[in-house]
């Protein structure tokens, strides 16, 4: 019901886009022939922090590192559920030294730090639902890391397959609005997982195709406010007819490397 939802204050981990740019494609958003305005990137990257901290919200940062330009995709390096990180092991080489800077960062601060043996990216694809763990697959995380990461938290994970490859990773096509439903896109999972996403989430928030391309579901909520992308205009529209209050955020030059408000925000639960 409108204005009965309430926000938690939540504890994110950033990384400033110092070397942030589109070196390489690994999925179809990425094109190195269109240059990024690293000026713009840096201001619209402060404008998130800068909401986050306004909203009421803890913002850490990790120092980004030379020669890793998708660093700044801080929620790729882990997922962090009750103190305990579940580290990342990126699906492609340009990446995979990103790990390190960040495992470090949470080793320094004396979390428990478990280095996966399976491709895994991160909240990227585990996204941490109430009593589970939403998983997805068919593009980068493999379901052996959604085994791995079930050992390792002892919360149940749940297999979704992605199928469309603009919607590489779960946090492009779902984000959870609370500890009770989601917003997604249907069409970027399989028949089987949308039937399973239907029969947990029955009244679910759903998101059209324009939605989706405009990084509308690679949103951040803390159970009220819905830091989203401000072309994803039907989305935001249906979220606050459920009572919930979008905020937008403009990151548009991080779509040119197919990443968004989510992807630059890893949430540290503890």
């Amino acid at each position: 019901m409108p204005g009965s939802r309430v926000a938690s204050p939540r504890r994110y981990l950033v990384c400033e886009p110092g070397f942030f740019a589109v070196r390489y494609a690994i999925n179809p958003w990425m094109h190195p022939d269109r240059p990024v305005d690293t000026a713009l990137a840096q201001r619209q990257w402060r404008t998130l922090v800068d909401t986050y901290r306004a909203h009421g919200h803890t913002v850490e940062t990790v120092e980004p590192v030379p020669g890793l330009p998708d660093m700044v995709f801080a929620a790729n390096a882990a997922v962090v559920v009750e103190g305990k990180v579940f580290g990342s092991l990126f699906h492609a080489p340009e990446r995979r030294p990103e790990s390190v800077p960040y495992q470090t960062w949470f080793k320094d601060r004396g979390f428990d730090v478990h280095q996966p043996e399976s491709v895994c990216e991160g909240e990227g694809d585990l996204v941490p639902a109430g009593r589970w763990i939403l998983a997805g697959t068919g593009f980068r995380t493999t379901r052996e890391a959604h085994r791995e990461a079930q050992e390792f938290f002892g919360v149940p994970v749940i297999s979704l397959t992605l199928v469309d490859p603009y919607f590489y990773h779960l946090d492009t096509a779902l984000f959870v609005l609370d500890g009770e439903n989601v917003a997604y896109y249907p069409e970027a999972f399989s028949p089987g997982s949308r039937e399973v996403l239907k029969r947990l989430y029955p009244d679910a928030v759903i998101a059209t195709r324009d939605d989706a391309m405009a990084f509308g579901l690679n949103s951040v909520s803390d159970g009220r406010h819905v830091f989203i992308s401000p072309g994803a205009t039907a989305l935001a529209d249906r979220l606050a007819d459920r009572g919930y209050v979008p905020v937008p955020v403009d990151l548009s030059e991080f779509h040119k490397a197919g990443g968004g408000i989510k992807c630059c925000t890893q949430e540290i639960r503890s």
